[in-house]
C-alpha cells in the first residue's frame, strides 16, 4: 500500500505545485514571485485566500484533505510541496518553461520525478506517506 501512497501523494504535490506555476506566470529572474508562491504553500491564511478564489484550487485542496485525513497532514503535504517546488526552481533554474515541463513529466512518471528530488525530501516524502497510510488503516 505504500508505493500506492507516495505515488497518490507525489500527484498531489504536482498538481499542487504546477498550478501554483501557472497561477503566479514566473519567470526566470522572478525570485520575489517563487518566494510568494512559497509563502502562500505554507501560510494556511495565504492558501484560503488563494483557494477561495478559484474552484480547481478548491477541488483539489479536498482531494488532498481526504487524502490526508488531518489538518495536520494536510499542512505537512502543503509543506512538503513548497520544498519541492523550491528544489525544481533552482534546478529548473527558474525557467518557468523547464519548471512546468518537468512538473507535466512528473504527473506521467511519478517515480522518475521523485528520483530527482534531493534524498532529503524524498526521505519526507516518503516519511509523509507512510504516515497518512498509517492513518488509512
Amino acid at each position: 500500500m505504500r508505493p500506492i501512497v507516495i505515488t497518490a501523494v507525489l500527484s498531489v504535490v504536482l498538481s499542487v505545485a504546477g498550478g501554483t506555476v501557472r497561477a503566479q506566470s514566473l519567470d526566470g529572474a522572478s525570485s520575489e514571485a517563487l518566494a510568494a508562491t512559497l509563502r502562500m504553500l505554507t501560510d494556511p491564511g495565504q492558501r484560503a485566500g488563494a483557494i477561495a478564489g478559484d474552484s480547481d484550487a478548491r477541488a483539489l485542496d479536498q482531494k488532498i484533505r481526504a487524502l490526508t485525513g488531518s489538518d495536520q497532514l494536510t499542512e505537512e503535504l502543503y509543506g512538503l510541496a513548497a520544498q519541492i517546488f523550491e528544489e525544481l526552481g533552482r534546478s529548473q533554474g527558474g525557467d518557468v518553461g523547464k519548471m512546468l515541463g518537468a512538473l507535466e513529466q512528473g504527473q506521467r512518471d511519478p517515480a522518475a520525478f521523485a528520483a530527482m528530488l534531493s534524498p532529503a525530501t524524498l526521505a519526507r516524502l516518503r516519511e509523509l506517506a507512510t504516515r497518512i497510510s498509517d492513518q488509512r488503516k
